[in-house]
């Protein structure tokens, strides 16, 4: 009887422990805001390397974009705070991150959205970030689940230039309509309710 209440004060006393110890732990670890972590970015490769380690693609939303939505009825864009938050997203979810962000830090960047038009080619279109470095053009896309076109790519001559990269790697597309910089006027109302 002795043995059991000392084994009862024993267990109580561990998890005691481990809770006061699960207390400190999640109070030392603080929860930085998009603001406070962007601050302390200097270059595009903050940016890069965070998409890279921390921001996915997100299957389920790509699934059900591709039932709900149309130009008449246009997905819902992420916040550049809400992709921080959630760390995934489509393809102009990750671009207007990376323009807004990258704006934010260095305006020499003049980051731009660029938009791939490649339907009636292939479904759905794409959305990437442009941006200048020594005066030259590369592109910032996190916004794809394929390897060969996840990163920063670069430099380039042209949009055109990057759109010959785009289908040399996409597995699928081969073909586009068009490339542009800027949102497509289905998607400025999305943007402007922000």
């Amino acid at each position: 009887m002795r043995t059991q209440m000392n084994g009862n004060k024993l267990l109580l006393s561990l998890f005691f422990s481990a809770y006061i110890l699960s207390l400190f732990a999640c109070a030392s670890v603080p929860v930085r805001s998009y603001d406070e972590v962007v601050s302390q970015w200097r270059s595009y490769e903050d940016v890069a390397n965070w998409m890279q380690r921390y921001y996915s693609y997100d299957w389920e939303k790509f699934k059900g974009s591709l039932e709900i939505y149309s130009a008449e009825n246009p997905p819902p864009v992420k916040t550049p705070q809400e992709s921080f938050e959630e760390k995934s997203g489509l393809c102009f979810d990750a671009a207007y991150f990376a323009k807004e962000t990258l704006n934010r830090i260095d305006p020499s960047y003049e980051a731009k959205i660029v938009f791939i038009e490649n339907r009636p080619y292939y479904k759905p279109n794409h959305y990437v970030c442009s941006f200048k470095k020594d005066g030259q053009l590369h592109i910032m896309d996190y916004g794809l689940p394929f390897e060969k076109l996840r990163g920063v790519f670069g430099p380039f001559t042209s949009l055109d230039q990057y759109l010959e990269f785009y289908h040399r790697h996409h597995p699928k597309v081969k073909r586009s309509k068009s490339i542009s910089f800027g949102w497509p006027p289905f998607m400025k109302k999305v943007i402007e309710e922000k």
